[in-house]
């Protein structure tokens, strides 16, 4: 069905084309986790998404269609809670200590079963079948090709992985130091928060909520998660394959809510930390809503610096090509503001660039609809930045053509933007040029060596700080950049990029206090996990002790 549904959208019939779609094939009765048929979900045969709260799965008398990104049907029906029906959430919720489920002075057998959970749970999803599934169904909720979708559910595979077995307590591991006298020793533990809150967006269906929610887990913390309901049903069927892996039902709530219900269960439900993901202008209201008590990884304008030593122009190009617009642009780390060396303008880089966009198509999602940014919004954006002097465009900036996806979503050809670097720095035109589309776009600008402090002053002034990427290999012009910078994930050398967020590596912002981090160990413990202090302090007491003189 999913198969149709990307043809017809595309309109081709060539088969060429149909040949370059991945042939689904159905498994009916083969995954015993699984409520639904990833390639059968559609208009004739929409899903159903519900809620899991105290253990149970619910339904609820409201229910939100979701529309199908490609050719407008009502293909999902969501069952979400309004704000008069969230009392068994906060009740859920407010069940939990502060102390925990689980911390190292209590149930500490928990750890162990939670590094079982995590070894059966890498294995299923380490199965073909399995991963095909949840492959094909975060194509058909947030399209994006299949290499892409598959990335996705590679990266939470091997994040499990890396969490089998002791690897959970080893996250808990506490230190000591000798105290002043004999008896005393101060050891210091990570501790749970307790009840927690985790929000995630539509971009990347399986792999942030389940980093986030099974780091919440190991740490001893018992969350709500809310993930956006066009998506939700990718969520809903990892929850179930966990379960099937030996997670307690009651240790994690599942919400489906509009943004008014999931903001009055936080308000009431107090949970003791929220992980937010998402558009800054949601982080900075429930960082006031819930008094600073919340970890954020919010919009990303990222940028991209070439610098003055230029090779490997093909590869370059490539990767410029796949920050800006794999997943049609919908990554935080999308490349959003590339600087180009003067000594780039020499090369065929930009034509290669032109080139590679424009190969991208529909009908196999390598370009495809953007679901949070309508046409008309980023067709105006572009029209804008054309009107700054000496700006141009350099390619796209027209609708994706013979198509079905509904005009609630975007759909543009990848499109790039040139503006000059005086321009983009003046007062009136720097908000403009570093608003976020989170779409298929991005600026292009060009620089002189003599202009780098430029430059620098420039990403100074940015507000979100989560990746960058300097491409060069010269060691001096990599310091001058890192060290003047602030990204909190930069990737440095010929070969980096804006986009990737493996499980080998911290990714996360930078510059903030409540900057969150996603899938290493030590992003776990900084955001689901606080220090505690235990003071050993047994004695004895000395001998011939005395009360002494009050101080």
């Amino acid at each position: 069905m999913f198969r149709v549904l990307v043809t017809r959208a595309a309109r081709v019939s060539a088969p060429t084309n149909r040949n370059a779609l991945v042939s689904f094939s159905r498994y009916a009765h083969s995954l015993q986790f699984a409520t639904v048929e990833a390639e059968e979900v559609s208009g004739s045969r929409p899903a159903e998404v519900l809620n899991l709260v105290q253990g149970k799965w619910v339904g609820s008398s409201n229910c939100n269609t979701i529309v199908d990104p490609l050719n407008g049907d009502s293909f999902i029906k969501v069952a979400e809670v309004d704000e008069a029906g969230i009392q068994p959430f906060v009740e859920s919720l407010s069940s939990c200590p502060k102390h925990g489920l689980h911390n190292p002075f209590k149930a500490p057998e928990r750890y162990l079963m939670l590094g079982d959970v995590t070894t059966k749970a890498a294995h299923m999803l380490s199965l073909p079948k399995v991963s095909d599934f949840f492959t094909r169904l975060i194509q058909r909720v947030s399209p994006k090709s299949y290499q892409q979708a598959q990335g996705e559910v590679y990266v939470t595979q091997k994040f499990l992985e890396n969490f089998c077995g002791d690897q959970v307590r080893f996250l808990a591991r506490s230190f000591a130091v000798p105290g002043n006298h004999l008896g005393q020793q101060s050891h210091g533990f990570r501790w749970p928060y307790g009840p927690v809150a985790i929000i995630t967006p539509f971009n990347f269906p399986l792999e942030i909520p389940v980093l986030q929610l099974m780091g919440a887990l190991y740490m001893g913390n018992k969350p709500v998660l809310k993930v956006d309901s066009k998506v939700s049903i990718v969520m809903e069927q990892m929850l179930r394959l966990l379960h099937n892996c030996g997670l307690p039902a009651e240790d994690v709530d599942f919400i489906n809510s509009d943004g008014k219900a999931m903001n009055k269960l936080l308000l009431e439900a107090n949970p003791r930390m929220t992980l937010f993901t998402g558009s800054s202008r949601v982080a900075e209201k429930l960082a006031g809503d819930l008094k600073g008590r919340i970890k954020l990884e919010d919009a990303g304008f990222d940028w991209k610096i070439l610098g003055p030593d230029v090779h490997q122009e093909d590869y370059i190009a490539w990767v410029c090509d796949q920050d800006a617009y794999a997943c049609s642009g919908q990554k935080c780390s999308a490349q959003s503001l590339l600087f180009v060396h003067e000594n780039w303008s020499k090369t065929s880089l930009i034509s290669k660039l032109k080139d590679l966009a424009e190969r991208r198509k529909l009908a196999d999602l390598t370009i495809g609809p953007v679901l949070t940014v309508t046409t008309e919004t980023m067709l105006e954006h572009v029209n804008k930045l054309l009107e700054i002097p000496g700006s141009k465009l350099l390619f796209g900036g027209r609708p994706l053509e013979d198509h079905s996806i509904p005009s609630i979503y975007g759909a543009i050809k990848p499109t790039a933007v040139y503006v000059p670097l005086e321009e983009i720095v003046k007062d009136k035109n720097y908000e403009l040029v570093t608003k976020e589309i989170f779409g298929p776009f991005q600026i292009v600008t060009d620089y002189k060596s003599s202009q780098l402090s430029i430059v620098l002053d420039a990403l100074e002034k940015m507000h979100a700080h989560l990746t960058a990427a300097v491409v060069s290999n010269d060691p001096l012009f990599l310091q001058e950049v890192i060290g003047k910078s602030v990204n909190g994930t930069t990737y440095a050398g010929l070969r980096a990029r804006t986009t990737g967020a493996p499980q080998n590596h911290w990714f996360g912002p930078a510059g903030d206090p409540r900057g969150a981090g996603i899938g290493t160990p030590e992003a776990i413990k900084l955001v689901w996990s606080c220090h505690r202090e235990i003071i050993y302090d047994i004695g004895p007491v000395p001998e011939h002790w005395e009360i002494p003189p009050s101080t």
